[in-house]
């Protein structure tokens, strides 16, 4: 049986970022300290040595505790961030859901944040118009379209977002953590449109600190632990080592 293109290659990936060793009061303090070159920062590695591969159409989970490194690969794969070394190849367009509000302006109405978020992701105004009753529909939100983002709970900001980033298919959809602030009815109806996705060819990579989401989700999984990878195959198996491991503390 022929295999499926590779459309996520993430090749000996390590993420770094500089952490401060002390505390700066203001930017003068700081500018000043910089150019008398008196700032020491500690480097801190968020992400070690990550190696994976995901063929189209196919739905990874990745998994670890918090501080594990999940979200910060998520960015460096959807070009947020840039890896310290190692290579990220992507093939198509991404959907990333990955921060609440993120690519939202809270003083904006949220009829006029759907056409900001539109723009962002690079469809015309005309394009949004044309399927602006389907992401309102999809959202729940038709009460609330003259209100400021700034006052939705953050169940309501994650289902416009989600709403708005699936409204067309994209090569590969990023979700981390988004749905979990979403009640359970809504949780179902995203989960029954990112299966409809994944049945025509999208591929996902989805973060959940729910183990029994991610094996309804996902087929394989990538286990991280303080930025290096445990594990990764096949969900099951991953999942099972990662829960005996949190057993025993």
């Amino acid at each position: 049986m022929k295999k499926t293109p590779v459309v996520i290659d993430v090749n000996h990936v390590t993420i770094r970022f500089n952490l401060a060793t002390e505390k700066v009061d203001n930017l003068k303090e700081y500018f000043i300290k910089l150019l008398h070159k008196q700032l020491m920062f500690q480097e801190f590695f968020a992400i070690k040595d990550v190696s994976f591969q995901v063929r189209k159409g196919e739905a990874w989970g990745i998994i670890g505790t918090n501080g594990s490194g999940k979200s910060t690969l998520l960015k460096a794969i959807s070009g947020i961030i840039k890896p310290y070394y190692g290579d990220i190849f992507v093939k198509g367009n991404i959907a990333p859901l990955i921060e609440l509000g993120a690519g939202f302006d809270g003083n904006m109405t949220a009829r006029e944040n759907i056409f900001l978020n539109g723009c962002v992701l690079g469809h015309s105004e005309k394009y949004m118009k044309e399927h602006f009753d389907e992401i309102v529909d999809f959202a729940e939100l038709r009460d609330f379209l003259d209100s400021p983002i700034k006052n939705f709970s953050s169940g309501m900001t994650a289902r416009l977002g989600f709403s708005i980033a699936t409204m067309v298919q994209p090569d590969v959809l990023i979700v981390d953590e988004i749905l979990a602030v979403g009640d359970y009815k809504f949780r179902q109806k995203c989960e029954r449109r990112m299966t409809e996705m994944l049945s025509k060819g999208t591929t996902l990579l989805f973060v959940s600190h729910s183990i029994e989401d991610v094996k309804r989700m996902c087929n394989h999984v990538v286990w991280l632990k303080k930025g290096t990878m445990e594990m990764c195959g096949d969900v099951e198996e991953v999942c099972e080592a990662y829960m005996q491991d949190l057993s025993q503390g």
